[in-house]
C-alpha cells in the first residue's frame, strides 16, 4: 500500500503556475522570478502520442539522465489514454507506462512539462507518496537536466513559494 499522497493538490497548483509562466514568456522568453531575470527555454509541444513516445525514449537515453537516475534503464511504455482530464503514470509489477490523453480536449497534456512530470514518476525510486519529497526532487532535477538550469530554477522557486515540500 502506498503512503497517502497529501501533496498532490499543492503540487498540481504550483505546476499550473509554472505552465502559465512558460506560456506567457513571450517571444523573448525573458521572465523575472525571485529577483532574477532569466530566459526560459522553449517548451516542446507534441502532435501525437507517438512523438511523446519518441521524446521519452530520447530523454531516458541522455547520458546525464542515465547517470543520475538508475530507473532510466527500466523500460517505460507510452500509450494513448482515454478521456481528457489527466495524464498518468502506472507501475504494476515489472511493467511501467505513461498514459497521455490525445483527444481534442486532452491535447493540453501533449506538452513537454506534463510529459516530464509523468516521467519523473517513473524515475523516482523512492517509496514515499506519489507527489512527495522524492518525486519533487526528481522532477526538479529532471527538468533542470533536460530543459536547462533556468527551468530547474523556476521549478525550485515556484514549488518552494507554493509550500510544496
Amino acid at each position: 500500500m502506498s503512503p497517502r499522497d497529501v501533496g498532490r493538490a499543492q503540487m498540481y497548483a504550483a505546476e499550473r503556475l509554472v505552465f502559465r509562466m512558460f506560456e506567457r514568456a513571450g517571444s523573448a522568453r525573458t521572465v523575472q522570478i525571485a529577483g532574477t531575470e532569466l530566459t526560459l527555454p522553449t517548451e516542446a509541444l507534441f502532435g501525437s502520442v507517438d512523438s511523446v513516445r519518441d521524446y521519452v525514449s530520447r530523454v531516458v537515453s541522455m547520458p546525464a539522465v542515465l547517470e543520475r537516475f538508475p530507473r532510466s534503464g527500466v523500460p517505460v511504455a507510452v500509450r494513448s489514454r482515454g478521456g481528457f482530464r489527466s495524464a498518468e503514470y502506472r507501475r504494476v509489477g515489472g511493467h511501467a507506462e505513461i498514459a497521455i490523453p490525445d483527444t481534442r480536449e486532452g491535447r493540453w497534456a501533449l506538452r513537454e512539462l506534463v510529459v516530464l512530470h509523468e516521467l519523473a514518476h517513473h524515475l523516482d525510486d523512492g517509496d514515499g507518496p506519489a507527489h512527495g519529497r522524492g518525486f519533487v526532487l526528481t522532477l526538479t532535477e529532471l527538468v533542470g537536466t533536460v530543459l536547462g538550469p533556468e527551468a530547474g530554477f523556476v521549478y525550485r522557486v515556484i514549488l518552494a513559494e507554493s509550500g510544496v515540500r
